[in-house]
């Protein structure tokens, strides 16, 4: 489990500052990072240390990728066989890594994906409901 404070958590949180205050706490073994309730960043070990990961959309994956930032994954089992699973968060590129202001775009990108996900989705149109066919294979008739 990792300690009540994080040294690396707090300087994540300074480092994201310009998408507003930040609040790290204890999630699933790492940090989530989240501001006015909602999280943009994560802190995981996935096998080569802590990292920093932010939180991303469909829409906006391809700056992650051009920014050659690597994708959160992780390995779990479906049916007894290993499976390859992702979320949509990416690590900060190293350079943003230095200070807030070089993470600010990036920070910015992460509550907009936050905030997209907190959105509520829009709902599908209503099917029209069947009749249910009575014993004889007939349609009931409407009252």
């Amino acid at each position: 489990m990792p300690p009540k404070h994080s040294e690396f958590a707090q300087y994540c949180c300074e480092l994201l500052a310009s998408a507003g205050p930040c609040v790290a706490k204890r999630m699933f073994g790492g940090w989530g990072i989240s501001t006015d309730g909602l999280t943009i960043a994560i802190i995981a070990d996935l096998g080569s240390g802590e990292k920093l990961w932010l939180k991303a959309t469909d829409d906006n994956r391809h700056l992650w990728e051009a920014a050659r930032c690597e994708r959160f994954t992780y390995q779990s089992t479906k049916d007894g066989k290993p499976v390859a699973r992702g979320m949509n968060y990416y690590s900060a590129p190293e350079e943003a890594m230095d200070s807030a202001n070089a993470m600010a775009t990036w920070a910015r990108l992460a509550l907009q994906a936050a905030l997209a996900a907190k959105a509520p989705k829009p709902r599908r149109p209503a099917t029209p409901r069947q009749q249910k066919p009575t014993r004889l294979g007939k349609p009931r008739d409407k009252v």
